[in-house]
């Protein structure tokens, strides 16, 4: 019968000269304070950093009680840093002008970085339809690069799920609308920029659900499309952008079925008065910067005449 042999794990110098709560300490996180010039930014960070209303809230609280909540960031090659969590407490510490901010240092992977940042960004209540679309992307690809497969049941012959939902349950989304949100990070910036108007109330905008259809037309197409849209001073229904997708994956698409698409009367859609560009190019000043400042040039020049006819109409009237 063979012997076990009994190997003795001889203690470290750390073992003989430091007590059990002192090398525990050593293994727990400690928050350090780390110069905000030694920090970069997360590439490819999705969410934009915006200097509103919150951003002066969260300067005010800072200002007041300072970094309540430590960043995450981990060390670069280089010897610097790389936020993973709190790019908006580094701007407002930098607008405060603060010298250094406190810091959660992690040892992480690249996959392990970008699902934290993702994660702890769409914990924010007001989150652009563009910034979902990239961050969702990110997760994804991390997620798959990971080789990461949940199965949430113990039944053996459930099927697995797949990165898309892992994400889709994580962020309490569709499988579909995870989707369709990736969709739209192959839409040119103006359309993107567009569908954000859409939820901010701005305009130009653009609805979501058509935008993920324009989505699949090429970046040539999409441009084409662009500069019709402006023309018509239109956007797409859903079932013209289905259309459109149509005869783009067809190879048939041309710019005179945009027009005749673009020239549609939509249901409930407001008459729109059309006036050529070059009549109106021969009154109105060179100063107008863009369509929106010959628009309400138009408008106060109509609203002049219209007053100036109703005091020449007065004034015949009394004269007669």
């Amino acid at each position: 019968m063979e012997k076990k042999e009994n190997k003795m794990h001889l203690p470290t110098i750390d073992d003989l000269f430091t007590t059990q709560e002192e090398r525990d300490s050593a293994n727990l996180e400690k928050v350090i304070d780390i110069s905000i010039n030694d920090i970069d930014d997360f590439p490819k960070h999705p969410f934009k950093v915006l200097v509103n209303d919150e951003m002066q809230s969260l300067i005010e609280s800072i200002k007041s009680k300072g970094v309540i909540d430590p960043v995450i960031v981990r060390k670069k090659q280089d010897g610097r840093y790389e936020m993973i969590s709190g790019h908006r407490r580094k701007k407002a510490s930098e607008i405060l002008k603060l010298d250094t901010i406190p810091c959660l240092v992690r040892d992480l992977t690249d996959d392990e970085a970008t699902i934290i940042m993702v994660d702890s960004n769409l914990q924010r209540e007001k989150i652009l339809p563009s910034e979902k679309a990239f961050a969702y992307k990110l997760k994804l690809e991390a997620i798959k690069h990971q080789g990461e497969r949940t199965d949430l049941t113990s039944a053996p012959m459930e099927q697995k799920l797949d990165a898309r939902d892992v994400v889709a349950n994580e962020v309490k989304e569709s499988r579909e609308q995870v989707r369709r949100y990736v969709r739209l990070t192959e839409l040119i910036p103006k359309f993107l920029e567009m569908v954000d108007n859409e939820c901010l109330k701005q305009s130009p905008s653009m609805a979501f659900r058509p935008a993920v259809e324009i989505s699949y037309l090429t970046k040539e197409e999409q441009n084409n499309l662009l500069d019709i849209m402006e023309c018509y001073d239109c956007t797409p229904s859903l079932s013209q952008a289905i259309r459109l997708k149509k005869l783009s994956q067809d190879g048939k698409l041309t710019i005179d079925d945009m027009e005749e698409l673009m020239e549609e009367e939509k249901p409930n859609q407001t008459p729109k008065l059309k006036v050529s560009m070059n009549r109106l190019s021969n009154v109105l000043p060179s100063s107008l910067k863009n369509d929106r400042e010959r628009e309400e040039y138009v408008i106060k020049a109509v609203e002049w005449y219209d007053k100036y006819q109703k005091r020449l109409k007065e004034r015949n009237s009394q004269e007669r």
